[in-house]
Order: C-alpha cells, then structure tokens, then sequence
C-alpha cells in the first residue's frame, strides 16, 4: 500500500523537468557516433601518412603507424577470436609472446598494403550501425583510388570498452571476417599444440611484407 501510495502521490505532481531540446539531443547523437567513427578516422589518417611520397623506409613508416593501431584496435580481443577455444588454455608467457608478434604481424600487412606513392581514398560513413550481435557497432567504410572512386566496402566492427571504442574486426564487403579468415588460417598451424609453431608462421608472414 506505501508504494500504491507513493506512486499516487508522484502522479498528482506536476513533472517540471523541462523537455530535452530536440537540437540538444541530436548533437549528443553526432556525438556519440562521431566517438564510435574516431578510431576508423585516426587509421586511415595514418594510412594516408604511411602511402604519401616520401614517407620513409618500411621501420620509420611503422614508427607512424604502431602507436595508432595500439590505440584503434582491440587486438587481443582479435588475436582471442583468431585463434579460438586454444586461446584460453595459453600460458601468460605463450599469450604475451604470441599478441607481441600479431602486433608486429598487424602493423607490417598494413605497410605493405599502403606503399610511399599509393593512390588510396578513404571515405567513412558517419553514422555507424548496430551489429546484429550484441552492443558492438559497425563503421562502414570505401577504399578507392582516382580510377576506382567506389573502391572496396570495407567495415569495421566496434566494441566499447573501458578504453572507449576500438576495433575487434573487419569486414570485407560487408561480410567477409577478418577475424574467421585468421581463424581458418592459424586453426591448421595450432593443430599439434605448440603454438610457438603459430608465432614462428607469424614472424615469418612479418618478414616477408617488410621485405616487400
């Protein structure tokens, strides 16, 4: 009855929170989404450092482009995914080890994508959308060039967390998994076990794009 009561009492007062203006709530809305696009934006202004003339050997160009992938990206939530069900069961060292060299394996496939002199367009869609999984949303974006403005849809799935927004996969052409991709990929290498065998192919793949 104290709460029938209480909630009478509420009723029979006048509510004088004044309406939230529309404007106001479609800045907060710009906002939000522009914190969910930032992390996209940083990667590709740091790609377009890494492909401009002149932009140095393949070590100083990763020098540009490390610190921001250590920031957009969410990579063990990726390596985690990549690897699958093994992951849990990888010693502290193994799992230290292995995220260093899918770090250096991220950042080099990067720099041999995005070569001095490249001619790659990014374009960013500002209103990302929710994915049907979960509370992550996805940034959809184009890669062209002068000949090709449409270029290649590429999206990235955002996580919230407690460093904000960050990468946890791409997308090719809307479906295509970055992540199920290395999954597929490592999965043969994991099969006996040993994951120094994972870490070995992956320097290996660090290799041959810094060579390239």
């Amino acid at each position: 009855m104290a709460a029938l009561f209480l909630c009478a009492g509420l009723a029979a007062i006048p509510m004088m929170v004044p309406p939230v203006a529309p404007a106001h709530a479609q800045s907060a809305g710009r906002a939000a989404q522009v914190t969910v696009t930032a992390p996209v934006n940083a990667l590709y202004t740091a790609l377009g450092r890494i492909q401009a003339p002149g932009s140095g050997t393949f070590d100083q160009r990763a020098q540009i482009l490390a610190p921001v992938v250590d920031k957009v990206y969410n990579l063990e939530t990726v390596l985690s995914a990549s690897v699958g069900l093994r992951y849990a069961g990888l010693s502290d060292g193994d799992k230290r080890q292995l995220l260093e060299v899918f770090r250096q394996f991220t950042i080099a496939r990067y720099i041999s994508s995005f070569k001095p002199g490249g001619d790659a367009h990014f374009n960013v869609d500002p209103t990302p959308r929710p994915s049907p999984v979960g509370s992550d949303q996805i940034v959809t974006t184009h890669i062209g060039s002068t000949e090709d403005p449409d270029g290649t849809e590429i999206d990235y799935v955002m996580r919230s967390g407690p460093d904000g927004w960050r990468i946890v996969d791409v997308l090719l052409n809307a479906h295509i998994s970055q992540v199920a991709a290395q999954r597929s990929d490592f999965s043969s290498t994991l099969a006996s076990g040993n994951v120094q065998n994972l870490i070995a192919l992956l320097q290996k793949k660090v290799k041959a794009f810094s060579a390239g």
